[in-house]
């Protein structure tokens, strides 16, 4: 066997290492004997250093197939694995067909996507940069009317980022963070000041937060988030469209602040638990639409905090479903504004609350709400409560007052003094809300609901019809809010 062959038995090297050697072997002309063998020894070395450089860095380009590929043309490239970080700059689709992976090796972003009218699918994105000053990304988007569909982001920092960009789709992908803890993670979506995007239909699993600032007339609909810290947050975001999302097992539900005419409709928000858990939360927000929301076994269902802030304004919170709760509805000071009509609280450890020294929510529309402490009879049979529903602050809400006092609530303690006072009052209660006309079932809550998430439901399909010519492909939803009706017994 020749000194080529034994090289190639015993390295075991790749094909293309191995022509390679051979060709620099062929190429090489010794004079004696013993510098034949001390440059087969050094060659020997580079090899071995060629190995460890293709098994650690040895993707071929896709860049390369990129720079390849004409304006307006698609790329379907051969199943694998390829190197990024990639730059898209021009309107090009990319098709992976689920058997392509990029990699970034953990530099960068793995697609830039610097064009307008480009669509990446049925990619693999992974291993992207670590940097929060540079936006780290499985996709950054710097362009007008593309579309990420389908693909898989995962172990890059940040998911997808959108920044001052307009009518873009994201929808049909599965991101996750890097493993980090939970407040240096990357968002799983990220929009900042940018328009009439849609981002529908996306599985976010262990991302820090999806937000939404400075921008306005987006669509957020049919995504399933858990394992993060705000499923979705709105900061000086107007005229965006929130609906028919799955948001679970994160610290936050939707918060949004300084944003106004935000629509919330027929999402399911639930265990929003820890000390700042909720389901729902405003902070200076104006002209809102809350409806159709089911909000499950948060610490607090809904926070308001100086919502509405505009003059003149309205928030609108109806037709929800607000249950097995710490908190159904806190209000951080006394405010008015807020009409509440027609929800269902069920099994809330407290209906509702008023802190920061706040002596009542009373300022602000209840009417025809389900309260399932409701002690009231109804006569006429017109499935409305004979008398107001009137929530009360007795001893037992203290902690409402005094923040040190929350560690006792729910308390024997405090149940002993409630009840005392409610025979005996030793000091005069204060009213937190008063409806009028309580309704005795929560039968006519729930047909209301599910009447404004159908209608939610179809408006947003007609709304992603007129944009995109392909129908979603997203598994079937569970009903969340019909199985708890079941177990009910309703």
């Amino acid at each position: 066997m020749n000194f080529e062959s034994r090289c190639s038995h015993r390295l075991h090297l790749s094909n293309g290492l191995c022509a390679q050697a051979l060709a620099t072997l062929q190429n090489l002309k010794f004079k004696t004997q013993n510098f034949h063998i001390n440059a087969a020894v050094v060659l020997l070395l580079s090899l071995l250093s060629l190995q460890a450089f293709a098994e650690s860095t040895g993707y071929p380009s896709f860049q390369a197939l990129v720079d390849k590929t004409e304006s307006g043309g698609t790329l379907v490239p051969p199943p694998g694995t390829y190197a990024g970080p990639v730059t898209v700059s021009e309107p090009i689709t990319i098709d992976g067909r689920g058997e392509v992976t990029i990699d970034a090796g953990g530099k960068g972003s793995v697609i830039v996507l610097d064009t307008d009218g480009a669509t990446l699918k049925n990619l693999r994105l992974t291993n992207s940069g670590e940097s929060h000053n540079t936006i780290d990304s499985g996709v950054l988007v710097r362009g007008d009317f593309n579309v990420i569909k389908d693909n898989v982001i995962d172990n890059s920092l940040f998911g997808v980022d959108l920044q001052q960009s307009k009518h873009n789709i994201v929808r049909g992908n599965h991101i996750s963070s890097k493993p980090l803890d939970l407040g240096v993670r990357g968002d799983a979506i990220r929009l900042w000041y940018s328009f009439d995007n849609k981002i529908t239909d996306n599985v976010i699993r262990n991302s820090r937060d999806t937000v939404v600032w400075y921008s306005r007339d987006n669509l957020i609909a049919r995504n399933d988030a858990r394992g993060g810290r705000y499923s979705l947050h709105f900061m000086y975001a107007q005229y965006n469209e929130v609906v028919d999302n799955h948001y679970e097992d994160n610290s936050v539900g939707i918060f949004v602040m300084y944003s106004d005419g935000v629509h919330l409709k027929n999402n399911y928000i639930a265990h929003a638990t820890g000390a700042t858990g909720m389901g729902i939360g405003f902070k200076e927000t104006s002209d809102v639409v809350v409806t159709g929301n089911r909000v499950l076994y948060c610490a607090t269902g809904l926070y308001l905090d100086v919502s509405p802030f505009q003059p003149d304004t309205i928030n609108r919170i109806e037709n929800n479903l607000i249950a097995y709760s710490g908190i159904g509805v806190l209000f951080l000071n006394d405010w008015t504004g807020n009409n509440l009509i027609n929800n269902s609280f069920k099994g809330n450890i407290t209906q509702v609350a008023v802190s920061g020294g706040g002596k009542t929510a009373n300022r602000n529309l209840w009417e025809s709400n389900y309260w399932d402490d409701y002690e009231g009879f109804d006569l006429d049979n017109d499935q409305v409560g004979d008398k107001p529903y009137e929530l009360f602050s007795y001893a037992d809400r203290i902690w409402m007052d005094v923040p040190s006092a929350r560690f006792f609530k729910g308390s024997p303690v405090l149940e002993v003094m409630d009840f005392l006072e409610r025979l005996a009052p030793f000091s005069q209660p204060n009213m937190l809300v008063r409806d009028k006309k309580p309704q005795m079932t929560a039968a006519l809550s729930a047909q209301a609901t599910e009447a404004v998430a159908h209608k939610a439901a179809d408006d947003t399909d007609e709304s992603l019809q007129s944009s995109e010519s392909e129908a979603s492909e997203s598994e079937e939803s569970f009903d969340a809010y019909k199985a708890l009706r079941d177990s009910l017994g309703r």
